[in-house]
């Protein structure tokens, strides 16, 4: 177990003092991160009773973010991972969303269209689709049978969207926004972020039309202004969070135009008065600096809640909320192995460690079986 990363000398009273978001109140500011965990039950995609043990565990966060989830049977990228566009889906969520609420806590649901980091296994058999029909992404996805054994495929060239493609994904989206709701969550967050299929539109090297979604700043954030706004007539503007990604660059996302483009988005959205913007940072080990310069013009055309993630401990949590440069700030792989996340963090409780091998797929075992931390030793088997 280690605590050295997160270990403060005083308690962080920002982090753990209440708030609201958009008038939802929260206990917390501690944000539970979108993470994929692939255990949704087959065939079907379908979100179910471990998922549903697995949240409420964690719902002492002042809000926890899901797992990306698809919005059709062609946004799909990665095996086990959840939809919300069947019945099965919706009813599976309910689960989910009614645990998190009988343990007191807030839930929103992350809607996902890959893009071109998908295969043809998820498409029909045809090819994914992306903003522009350039060459093949430089990753993989992980393709399984309904067994769980799978493996590592490299993504193929995308077709590029026509106009129909563009609508009927707008669409999707707002269907997917409103089931969400039906299912019980407090509201929903639009992934623009990580390479993903509204992420490829805003960026110059993976969106090369020509058309009205393509060169200019303003074209290439239409799309996103799009899905957000149709997504807002089914929900309302109070129910939805939009992420982005201005500074991570992997799977071929190194657009010189991003950081700019960020900030217009950003203007846009705080003009539709979203609920969040969800600023997802690079957390490699030698993950590029955020400049503050960057932060003080996103507030400065962001107003409403700012929510940070990436590699953030108690200080540095502390540190940029009391400067006012965020709201609220999201952990990630904490909250894999230390479901009681919040109250660790706030009486400087050590963590435990994650075991890699059991984040993507598989049963129970690293993924709802990590015990809360307790101070009377536990008796070895």
């Amino acid at each position: 177990m280690t605590s050295a990363r997160f270990a403060t000398k005083h308690c962080a009273p920002t982090l753990f003092a209440p708030t609201s978001l958009q008038g939802l109140p929260l206990a917390n500011r501690v944000v539970m991160a979108p993470m994929t965990r692939a255990r949704t039950t087959q065939p079907g995609n379908i979100p179910n009773a471990m998922m549903a043990n697995y949240y409420a565990q964690r719902a002492s966060a002042g809000l926890i973010i899901t797992e990306a989830t698809q919005i059709s049977d062609d946004s799909q990228g990665y095996s086990f991972t959840p939809g919300v566009y069947t019945p099965a889906q919706v009813e599976g969520w309910r689960q989910v969303t009614q645990a998190v609420h009988d343990q007191g806590g807030r839930i929103f649901n992350q809607l996902w269209h890959v893009g071109r980091v998908s295969h043809p296994t998820f498409q029909h058999g045809q090819a994914p689709i992306a903003p522009s029909a350039i060459k093949p992404i430089d990753t993989q996805v992980w393709i399984a049978n309904e067994d769980g054994v799978g493996q590592m495929v490299d993504c193929i060239e995308p077709r590029a969207m026509t106009q129909a493609d563009i609508e009927h994904v707008i669409a999707d989206f707002a269907q997917a926004a409103h089931q969400a709701i039906a299912a019980g969550f407090d509201g929903v967050e639009i992934h623009g972020g990580n390479g993903y299929l509204i992420d490829q539109f805003l960026r110059t090297n993976s969106n090369v039309r020509d058309d009205a979604y393509g060169g200019s700043r303003e074209n290439r954030i239409r799309f996103l202004l799009e899905v957000v706004d149709a997504v807002i007539d089914a929900v309302g503007a109070d129910k939805v969070g939009v992420r982005l990604a201005p500074f991570v660059t992997f799977k071929d996302m190194d657009c010189p135009d991003i950081v700019p483009t960020i900030l217009e988005s950003a203007r846009h959205l705080q003009a539709r008065n979203v609920a969040y913007l969800h600023l997802s940072e690079a957390d490699w080990d030698d993950a590029p600096t955020i400049p503050l310069s960057f932060r003080q013009a996103l507030r400065a055309v962001f107003t409403n809640t700012i929510i940070v993630a990436g590699r953030y401990d108690t200080e540095r949590a502390e540190h940029i909320l009391t400067q006012g440069l965020a709201d609220l700030v999201a952990f990630g792989r904490p909250f894999v192995a230390n479901p009681d996340l919040v109250s660790r963090l706030k009486h400087l409780y050590p963590l435990a460690e994650l075991d890699p091998t059991t984040l993507f797929g598989g049963t129970e075992k690293g993924y709802s079986d990590y015990p809360v931390y307790s101070e009377t030793p536990q008796p070895t088997a």
